[in-house]
C-alpha cells in the first residue's frame, strides 16, 4: 500500500497567509490549482507572443506540485522563511527532507517521473520552467491580495506592493503581459467582467 495520492489530497487542509487577517482563507491545494493554470498562462505567452518553446503542460504540472512539501512542513509565512540566509538554508534542507518523505510514500519504479515534479528539477527544460512557475506563484499571490483587498481588507496592501515589485524583478515579458492584461480582471465585480 502507497500513501503518496493520499498524502497529496491533504493540500487543502493546508491553510496559507497564517500570520494575515483573511477575509476568506485559501489552502494550498487552491493556491497550487491557481499557480498551474497561470503558469500554463505563462508558458503560452511565451511560446505566442516572445517566441519561446516552453511546454504549457509540463509548466502547469510543476506549479501544481511546487509547494507540496508544505503538506509535510506546513506554510512557513514569507517573513520568517526569509528572515535570514541562515534560516532561508535551514527551511531548504526541511524541504528536501519533505520531498524525499514525500517521495518515499510512492513505489521505487515511479520515484524518478514524481521527483523532478517535487522540486527536484534536472532537466534543462524543466529548470527553463521555473522561473514561470516562481512568476505564476508571485502572481497567485497577488491575486490573493487583490482579492482581499477587494473585500475591504487593507491587510494585505503592504504585501500587494512587495509582490507586485518581487514580479517586475523577474524580468519576465509573459508576467508583464499577465499583470498588465489580466490581472486587473480579478478587481473587479462578475457582473463588472461582462
Amino acid at each position: 500500500m502507497f500513501h503518496f495520492f493520499a498524502v497529496l489530497s491533504r493540500m487543502k487542509n493546508i491553510n496559507r497567509w497564517g500570520l494575515m487577517r483573511n477575509t476568506r482563507q485559501e489552502n494550498l491545494c487552491e493556491h497550487s490549482f491557481e499557480t498551474a493554470v497561470i503558469a500554463h498562462a505563462l508558458a503560452v505567452l511565451r511560446n505566442t507572443r516572445f517566441g519561446g518553446s516552453a511546454d504549457p503542460g509540463r509548466a502547469a504540472a510543476l506549479a501544481l506540485f511546487h509547494d507540496s512539501t508544505e503538506i509535510i512542513t506546513g506554510d512557513m509565512p514569507t517573513p520568517v522563511k526569509y528572515f535570514s540566509p541562515k534560516i532561508r538554508s535551514a527551511y531548504r534542507e526541511v524541504e528536501s527532507v519533505a520531498r524525499d518523505r514525500l517521495l518515499g510514500f510512492l513505489p521505487e519504479d515511479l520515484r524518478d517521473s514524481y521527483r523532478p515534479l517535487l522540486g527536484a528539477a534536472e532537466s534543462p527544460e524543466d529548470r527553463g520552467l521555473l522561473p514561470l512557475v516562481h512568476a505564476a506563484d508571485k502572481i497567485s499571490a497577488v491575486i490573493k491580495c487583490v482579492e482581499e483587498k477587494r473585500m475591504g481588507n487593507m491587510e494585505f496592501s503592504s504585501a500587494e506592493t512587495a509582490l507586485r515589485d518581487a514580479v517586475a524583478s523577474l524580468r519576465l515579458p509573459e508576467a508583464d503581459c499577465f499583470m498588465a492584461e489580466f490581472l486587473p480582471s480579478f478587481s473587479l465585480t462578475l457582473d463588472e467582467q461582462e
